[in-house]
């Protein structure tokens, strides 16, 4: 990490992003270009392993690119507020927390993990605890997304 002044190593601060941001950016290999979309997601932290849960369609571009080649990135970003410059453009900045991590994506087929991941993620979007059916379940994907190798920066104002 260049900015090691803006660098955030304490557990607690790393999950204060996790827990604010609510759009991850999934990044996937898809031949010559990076493949990136935006999701909701649900998570939980053990013994410095984040586990993303993300939902959609049974079909679609990202599975079969996960299904291609399972090595995923991911980017979350909150408190993202201009500072101005005034009439310096080269002062303007902005203040953000952000998390970047790479690991693995898989295709949830346990039907239990599916339910769990779904709990997390409307959890996560909602701060409300919902039971997800397996009526609900079968209706989407669940990916999940293992990462232990990750980096968390924050500039405030």
């Amino acid at each position: 990490m260049r900015r090691t002044d803006r660098e955030i190593t304490k557990t607690e601060d790393i999950l204060k992003i996790v827990d604010k941001a609510k759009i991850l950016h999934l990044g996937l290999f898809d031949k010559d270009f990076p493949y990136i979309v935006p999701l909701h997601y649900g998570y939980e932290y053990n013994n410095g392993e984040f586990l993303f849960y993300l939902h959609g369609a049974k079909e679609g571009h990202k599975l079969d690119l996960i299904r291609e080649n399972s090595n995923v990135c991911i980017e979350l970003e909150c408190d993202v507020q201009l500072i101005s410059g005034g009439d310096i453009p080269c002062k303007y900045s902005s203040t953000y927390g952000s998390f970047i991590g790479r690991g693995k994506a898989e295709i949830l087929t346990n039907q239990k993990e599916k339910l769990k991941g779904l709990e997390l993620l409307m959890k996560n979007q909602t701060g409300r605890i919902f039971h997800i059916d397996e009526s609900m379940a079968t209706a989407v994907e669940v990916i999940k997304v293992s990462v232990s190798d990750f980096t968390a920066k924050a500039r405030q104002k």
